[in-house]
């Protein structure tokens, strides 16, 4: 008779995921029938925006087993992403910086951490010697409900501002999560929601896009409309984004739970050319072909070259009215596509009222 394969326990698994540079992880299952009402509430009210994919597979997204088939446990981990590097509150109150979300100064996370969930599918898999293991690796590539999971298999508790909220790392950190096929035992601590009464994010939030416990407005979220809106930024919604080109951190940077958060080791989230406390009109002034150099392998490309200068345009216009500031825009607006060129218009009329 065959033997019948040993899979590993969670205390191995969380070994072989610390060597491989994770903090913690977590196993759970694919159960996630407590957070579908919350889910399509937000949906049904449309504070998606125009994030269309959070739509479509819901299905598949509300059942992990039927986004990968046989799944039956969620291997869920996390890594810290906060370096060392400029001050966060330092470069929000030079209104000539570009404020940059932390998460996105250094390399990719969606690279650094498939590739390494892999490698601790692998593992597993190994130990476990199941002759039909499957498994798959994500990190905010596919219709996952990464908070959901993690939270469920005890890695944290949502915040009031939907993140996830550790009580010792904060919530400075990368999710990532494993599906597989294997029965792998669940974790059975879970975090307790340690956020009382404090609406510390809340009333921090810049444009008042925390409309509610964990219900965020993306329409009106600024990491939003620099990284996933396509089109015109709302004129009332612009003087609001001061110098944020690309995300926003304020509700982490008020969260107390953040007060001592761990930063990072990790070599690959280390700020590049000096993004952490750049010069607006030093980046303004970047060609497609330096933007594309500058920013290969980051997140920073997200938004493209023409949303990167749209949302640096607006910066500009929150900036003090400096002849550099002026002459960068006048000089980019000849060349500009419209979109571009109502920004600038809008920059440099805030700045000419100056």
């Amino acid at each position: 008779m065959a033997d019948r394969p040993q899979f590993p326990t969670a205390a191995a698994i969380e070994d072989w995921a610390r060597a491989l540079g994770f903090q913690q992880i977590g196993i759970t299952h694919v159960d996630l029938s407590a957070h579908e009402p919350h889910v399509r509430e937000w949906l049904a009210k449309g504070f998606q925006g125009e994030m269309d994919y959070m739509v479509r597979n819901l299905d598949k997204r509300l059942h992990p087993e039927r986004l990968e088939p046989g799944t039956c446990a969620v291997v869920s981990a996390r890594m810290n992403y906060l370096a060392q590097g400029a001050a966060p509150a330092r470069v929000l109150k030079r209104s000539d910086q570009a404020y940059i979300s932390r998460y996105a100064l250094g390399r990719d996370y969606h690279k650094v951490l498939r590739r390494r969930l892999a490698k601790l599918a692998q593992r597993i898999n190994a130990a476990a010697q199941a002759q039909d293991a499957r498994f798959r690796a994500f990190t905010d590539s596919a219709p996952v409900l990464e908070k959901a999971l993690a939270e469920n298999a005890g890695l944290g508790w949502m915040g009031k501002h939907s993140l996830l909220i550790h009580p010792e790392a904060g919530s400075w950190f990368f999710l990532g999560e494993i599906y597989t096929n294997l029965p792998l035992a669940e974790t059975s601590t879970t975090e307790p929601n340690r956020c009382g009464a404090c609406r510390a994010c809340m009333n921090h939030c810049p444009t008042g896009a925390i409309v509610g416990d964990k219900v965020i407005d993306a329409r009106r979220c600024i990491s939003y409309l620099t990284i996933e809106h396509r089109g015109a930024i709302p004129v009332e919604l612009r003087p609001l984004i001061g110098n944020r080109v690309f995300g926003c951190d304020d509700c982490q940077l008020c969260c107390p739970w953040n007060r001592d958060a761990p930063t990072t080791h990790e070599p690959d989230f280390k700020p590049r050319h000096g993004l952490d406390a750049a010069s607006l009109v030093a980046l303004f002034r970047w060609d497609e072909a330096t933007f594309l150099r500058r920013t290969e392998g980051s997140a920073l490309r997200r938004p493209g070259y023409e949303g990167w200068r749209r949302n640096l345009a607006v910066a500009l216009g929150n900036g003090p009215p400096s002849p550099a500031t002026k002459a960068a825009l006048r000089e980019a607006r000849s060349g500009a596509s419209e979109l571009l060129r109502e920004h600038i218009d809008w920059a440099l009329a805030r700045l000419d009222a100056c």
